[in-house]
């Protein structure tokens, strides 16, 4: 009989705490930002689902482009003379074995003997020295022809997290030339020697660049991924808000367009794209990432809570938007927006528990009653 009082104590219980549930929210009224139409295209608010993934620990560097090691090819004369034609000029992207200049000898001759120059690779010509009817001589160089099909990202990493980082090891980059494209770079060695003045060690990193757009010199930022983990819930960077230990996101309301929750998060670790969630949001949840900023200073937005609900239900709802039934609140919602306690919108939800709890209070006495008087040993 005792698991029988238990259930009817659970179910008690139960029934006695659901008029709580269906109490008002006031913080649903602070955490609400309701936009309308106009406001959310005139702020391109985006968001992106909370999903469990693979999370990528990355290590923080600065650097600069390179030509790739042996790609650099010079180009020199055997003799002395001057320089006569000139077809290559700086910036030019040339095919190995093109005519590039011809040197008239100093050697006498009516003509005098004149020597054409090819390119001994294919590549963009990254230096030139020489003008038309220069002297030159066979120790100069004349034209620089660089490789640039593939070049380096050499990174500064500081020596503490060089230890971590073995060949082969991927890196995001990002080139300030092109701030909305991320490069990946694999790690191919390490420098020598280390700097001793910056305490960075250089690592290069190897890049296509089939286009050409990569060129020497360029400044770049690298995120180099040092490990990783799987299913780890996490949000994009621009997502979340606040500072110190007062974080939080902007929920996709689920129900109501163009609503979204202020909702605050316990953050784990971040890298270059992504922040860990530790707790405060649940898979699947939308957060605002372009646009987060901006809804932090909407208040409580263009469209009040309750005429966002009247409009999305048909009818009306108490300020703080919760249900209205005879003038009285019902359901509640949570700070994400969900319901709780609602059991449609017609009746009070009160009402029937408080019937069921009497007569289950009524069954639980007599229960009792006649349990005790069959546990009472009769008199003799």
């Amino acid at each position: 009989m005792k698991p029988i009082f238990l259930s009817l104590f659970l179910v008690t219980v139960y029934a006695a705490a659901a008029p709580r549930a269906a109490e008002s929210n006031p913080e649903r009224v602070k955490n609400t930002v309701v936009l309308d139409a106009n406001t959310v295209a005139n702020l391109r608010l985006q968001t992106a689902a909370a999903e469990p993934s693979l999370f990528e620990e990355t290590a923080f560097a600065l650097g600069r482009v390179e030509p790739r090691h042996g790609a650099i090819a010079v180009l020199s004369s055997r003799i002395s003379g001057r320089v006569v034609e000139l077809s290559g000029h700086l910036g030019d992207v040339v095919a190995i074995g093109e005519d590039l200049v011809r040197v008239e000898s100093r050697q006498a001759g009516d003509p005098p003997p004149v020597v054409t120059l090819r390119a001994p690779q294919a590549g963009t010509i990254t230096d030139c020295e020489i003008h038309l009817g220069d002297p030159i001589e066979p120790d100069r160089h004349l034209l620089e022809i660089t490789d640039l099909t593939m070049v380096e990202a050499v990174a500064r990493v500081p020596e503490h997290e060089a230890g971590r980082i073995r060949a082969g090891t991927l890196a995001r980059i990002r080139l300030a030339a092109y701030p909305d494209e991320v490069f990946t770079g694999e790690l191919v060695r390490f420098a020598t020697a280390a700097d001793v003045g910056s305490g960075t060690l250089a690592a290069h990193f190897l890049l296509p660049n089939a286009d050409g757009r990569l060129r020497p010199g360029l400044r770049a930022e690298f995120a180099i991924v040092v490990s990783s983990r799987a299913e780890v819930l996490s949000v994009p960077r621009a997502a979340v808000q606040g500072e110190g230990g007062s974080r939080f996101v902007f929920v996709k309301d689920f129900e109501l367009a163009n609503a979204f929750i202020k909702s605050p998060v316990v953050l784990g670790a971040s890298n270059d794209q992504f922040v860990e969630i530790v707790s405060g949001l649940f898979p699947g949840d939308e957060v605002v990432t372009r646009g987060a900023y901006s809804l932090a200073f909407a208040g409580g937005g263009s469209v009040s809570l309750k005429e966002a609900l009247d409009a999305a239900h048909g009818h009306e709802h108490a300020a703080d938007g919760s249900e209205l039934k005879d003038g009285a609140p019902a359901a509640a919602h949570d700070d994400h927006g969900h319901t709780h306690g609602d059991t449609g919108h017609a009746g009070h939800p009160e009402v029937p528990w408080q019937i069921a709890t009497g007569v289950l209070a009524v069954v639980v006495i007599a229960l009792l009653t006649r349990h005790r008087g069959a546990a009472t040993p009769k008199e003799t």
